[in-house]
């Protein structure tokens, strides 16, 4: 058994029996939460204005096929009292999308902002001159590497 919802004293609480696994961040993120606070599926549906079978299923779902929608993000992170962007997180990467880092540059960001914008076929052409310019870069290295440091040699 995974988990046992229990009443005692007329207070709720979840609580977890040994050996559980867990599967993905998102769950690992609610689990912890939802411990740690004493909580159930119920009192977080509530807070969060979501649906109880909901909270279940991204508790229990080993791997989500697809990112929940924005407002059930919204609606789990005021329910688990988390910040957005944490839950966010730990759901992409329960959908197995890696979530990229804010970039310290604010041209990196503008440029991931306006890739974002273009059509499917404008960002393939994107990625192939990135690529092609990411190899010519890599080209330019060897070439130095091979000339054996010649290019710092000074010749009267």
């Amino acid at each position: 058994m995974e988990g046992v919802i229990a009443l005692e004293s007329g207070a709720r609480h979840r609580r977890l029996e040994k050996g559980i696994r867990v599967s993905n961040a998102l769950q690992a993120l609610m689990r912890e939460r939802l411990d740690r606070q004493g909580w159930s599926y119920g009192d977080v549906a509530r807070r969060g204005a979501i649906p109880r079978s909901t909270v279940h299923h991204l508790a229990t779902a080993d791997r989500l096929v697809r990112m929940p929608q924005p407002n059930t993000l919204e609606g789990l992170a005021r329910g688990l009292e988390l910040p957005l962007d944490t839950v966010r997180r730990a759901a992409a990467e329960a959908c197995g999308i890696h979530v990229y880092e804010a970039a310290p540059d604010p041209e990196v960001d503008v440029l991931i902002a306006s890739v974002q914008q273009l059509s499917a076929q404008d960002r393939r052409h994107v990625a192939a001159l990135v690529e092609s310019l990411l190899e010519r870069g890599r080209r330019t290295d060897d070439t130095e590497d091979d000339a054996g440091g010649a290019g710092d040699t000074v010749v009267p």
